[in-house]
């Protein structure tokens, strides 16, 4: 288990240790999304996390209980919401984040294990806490191709959020001056996309992490 201070020296979680993967919502501090995953690395250099399919997650939904991608962009970001609980039914996700960049690194595999694309997360650098890691998105994404070849995603739902005014105009900049770091660490094919993690397997005695019923519990309410 971690205590909340930064910085070297702090205490790990152990592989095989669950904890919660959560993001805050653009707007207020509450916590929207929540995703219980399964340590595989914490390092000073590296924490590594698998969210296994079947994992029962938190998601925002609008008001009524619809997607929100369903929602016309014009109002994606304004229309009332409210979150749900759903499974993970996809083959499962390994997020690898170091811990000062402003973006985590997702893996997705097709079934049978055939390795589909990295996907570049961009966020805020994620606040550590006894439970898990927080962190806020950042709309703006990268998929990176197992031929190396990267592409922008969601490019129409960032310049929505900063019209709506999700983003101010320094967060946005920041927001893009990150994706092009990210984009460099790509063309370069530095860590994490050089160091064979496609080949990774989880644990088959690992078990699901379970949902708890206090997901969104603050660390002030949870520090020792």
């Amino acid at each position: 288990m971690t205590d909340t201070a930064g910085g070297a020296g702090r205490a790990r979680w152990a592989p095989g240790d669950h904890i919660l993967w959560r993001y805050r919502g653009n707007a207020d501090d509450r916590i929207h999304i929540c995703r219980p995953v399964t340590v595989v690395r914490d390092t000073d250099e590296l924490l590594a996390v698998w969210m296994a399919p079947g994992t029962q997650c938190v998601r925002p939904v609008l008001a009524d209980g619809t997607s929100v991608h369903e929602e016309p962009l014009a109002t994606r970001y304004t229309a009332p919401r409210t979150t749900t609980t759903s499974r993970w039914w996809g083959t499962g996700v390994l997020k690898l984040a170091r811990p000062d960049d402003p973006w985590s690194v997702w893996l997705f595999w097709e079934p049978g294990w055939r390795f589909k694309n990295w996907y570049v997360n961009l966020e805020e650098p994620r606040t550590r806490w006894t439970g898990g890691v927080d962190s806020e998105d950042h709309f703006l994404d990268i998929s990176v191709h197992p031929d190396r070849a990267w592409n922008w995603l969601d490019e129409d739902e960032f310049e929505q959020a900063r019209r709506v005014g999700l983003l101010s105009e320094e967060q946005a900049g920041r927001v893009r001056e990150a994706g092009r770091a990210a984009v460099g660490l790509i063309t370069a094919w530095g860590a994490p996309f050089r160091d064979g993690w496609e080949n990774w397997r989880p644990d088959p005695r690992w078990a699901v992490p379970r949902l708890p019923d206090d997901w969104d519990r603050t660390p002030v309410h949870t520090a020792p």
